[in-house]
C-alpha cells in the first residue's frame, strides 16, 4: 500500500470512532431514542475487510452496524439523519441504529436479529453467482451468532455451492454477557458457554472450507486475510470464515450496567486501540508525522460535525408517510 491509501485507512477509522462516540453523547441527551450498539474499539476490522472489497460487492452487517455501514462508503450525514429519525436518513427514518441498509451501495441492512445476516449473505452470493457479475459478500456477525441454526445454514448452503461469501466473525470476547476465555474454559458465573471450540474459525473444518483467526485490531492483517479470501471466493472456489478477535470498549448496549466485565480487562484492551496501534505503526515507518495525524483527526471532527448538523436541520416525517415504502402491514 501507498501513503495515502494508509493515511485513508487511518482516516476511515478514525471518522468511525468520532461517530459513534457522537451517537453515544446523542443517546445521552435522549436526542437518539431506541437502542445502540456501540463499535468502539473495533473499528479495524470493519475498514481492514471494507478496503478489501469493491465498491459494488455486497455487505450484511448486524445490530452493531454503524461502523460496517460507514466503511462501505455510507454518508455521515444520512446516517445521523437515520438515527435521529430524519426523513433525510437512508430509510427515511423507518431503519434506525439497528436496520440501517443502502442497497444503491451494496449494504443490504444492518440487522437486530442475532445470526439475521447471515442467510441474507448466502443469498446474495447466490445470485452473485447465477447472475455471474462477479460480485462477492462480506458477512459481518459476532460470537454469539455462531451458536445460532442459521450461521451452521448458511456455512454448509455457502459450501455446498461454493458461493463467493466471506464470513467474517468479529469475536470481542463477550456474547452479549457472557465472556468467552481463550484458555477453553467458558463461563459466566455458573453456566458452561455453550460452545466446546476455542475458537469460532474451528468451526469452517465440518463444512471443508478454510479457517482463520487473526488479530482484528491491525488493520492491514484484516485486509491482507479479507483480501485473499475475497479473492479466493471471485475466483469461484467458494466461502471463507475469518475469525477477527477483538474487544468492544463500552457495554452490549447503551445504558446497561457494566457489571460483567473485569475493569482491568476493559483498561488493557484499551492499551490495543487499533488506531492508536495504526497511527504508531504509520509514524515509525515515516509514512506520517505526528502533527499531520493530528491534522487528520480535527479534519474528520469537523467532518462529523457538519454531518450532525445535516441531521439536526432536516424534517421529519410526515405522518401520512407512515406507511409508505412498508411491505407488510
Amino acid at each position: 500500500m501507498n501513503q495515502q491509501q494508509k493515511l485513508h485507512l487511518y482516516r476511515e477509522m478514525l471518522k468511525i470512532r468520532k461517530f459513534e462516540e457522537m451517537v453515544k453523547d446523542l443517546f445521552a441527551k435522549t436526542e437518539i431514542l431506541g437502542s445502540v450498539h456501540l463499535y468502539i474499539g473495533e473499528e479495524a476490522v470493519a475498514v481492514g475487510a471494507c478496503a478489501a472489497i469493491r465498491p459494488d460487492d455486497y455487505l450484511t452487517s448486524t445490530h452493531r452496524g454503524h461502523g460496517h455501514v460507514l466503511a462501505k462508503g455510507a454518508d455521515a450525514g444520512r446516517m445521523f439523519a437515520e438515527l435521529l429519525g430524519r426523513e433525510t436518513g437512508y430509510n427515511k427514518a423507518r431503519g434506525g441504529s439497528m436496520h440501517l441498509a443502502a442497497p444503491e451501495l451494496g449494504i443490504l441492512g444492518a440487522n437486530g436479529i442475532v445470526g439475521g445476516g447471515l442467510p441474507l449473505a448466502v443469498g446474495a452470493a447466490m445470485s452473485a453467482q447465477k447472475l455471474k457479475n462477479g460480485r462477492v459478500t462480506l458477512c459481518f456477525f459476532g460470537d454469539g451468532a455462531s451458536n445460532e441454526g442459521t450461521f451452521h445454514e448458511a456455512l454448509n448452503i455457502a459450501a455446498s455451492y461454493n458461493l463467493p461469501v466471506v464470513f467474517i466473525c468479529e469475536n470481542n470476547l463477550y456474547a452479549g454477557g457472557v465472556k468467552q476465555h481463550y484458555d477453553g474454559v467458558f463461563r459466566n458465573k455458573n453456566m458452561d458457554y455453550p460452545r466446546k471450540v476455542k475458537f469460532v474459525a474451528e468451526r469452517a473444518k465440518a463444512y471443508d472450507i478454510p479457517g482463520i483467526t487473526i488479530d482484528g485490531n491491525r488493520v492491514e492483517d484484516v485486509i491482507k486475510t479479507v483480501g485473499e479470501a475475497v479473492e479466493r471466493a471471485r475466483e469461484g472456489k467458494g466461502a471463507t470464515l475469518i475469525e477477527c478477535l477483538t474487544y468492544r470498549w463500552r457495554t452490549h448496549f447503551e445504558v446497561e450496567p457494566d457489571t460483567y466485565r473485569d475493569p482491568a480487562e476493559v483498561e488493557e484492551w484499551k492499551k490495543r486501540c487499533p488506531i492508536v496501534l495504526y497511527g504508531q505503526q504509520l509514524i515509525e515507518e515515516g509514512v506520517a508525522s505526528r502533527q499531520q495525524l493530528d491534522e487528520i483527526e480535527q479534519d474528520v471532527i469537523r467532518e462529523m460535525d457538519a454531518a450532525l448538523e445535516f441531521a439536526r436541520n432536516s424534517p421529519e416525517p410526515d405522518v401520512s408517510t407512515a406507511l409508505a415504502d412498508v411491505f407488510a402491514e
